[in-house]
């Protein structure tokens, strides 16, 4: 991962502890990784390797979970910060206008 990416990734995590109210500081490791410590849960996102199907890998509490994209990582890492909090997905299908 490149400088400009780390510090990107850095910037993403930091604002999205403010935006969620929650109280937490994320480190830079010397391996590419971040450490997010927060609610007495310290969590670690590192890029996958080439040969994985997937971009992230985000460890809590000793279990490594595969993320797809950022904003899986983001899912995880609220979930792992917040478990009151109720995710929302929107769903769209095909259905008629008026109900039969």
């Amino acid at each position: 991962m490149t400088a400009a990416a780390e510090e990107t990734l850095h910037e993403l995590l930091t604002q999205s502890l403010i935006a969620w109210r929650v109280t937490g500081c994320v480190n830079r490791t010397g391996d590419g990784a971040m450490m997010v410590c927060a609610n007495a849960v310290d969590i670690r996102i590192e890029p996958a390797s080439a040969d994985l199907p997937f971009r992230w890998v985000v460890s809590i509490d000793g279990r490594r979970r595969p993320a797809v994209s950022l904003v899986a990582v983001l899912r995880q890492l609220r979930a792992a910060l917040d478990p009151g909090y109720a995710t929302n997905r929107l769903r769209i299908a095909v259905s008629p206008l008026v109900p039969q």
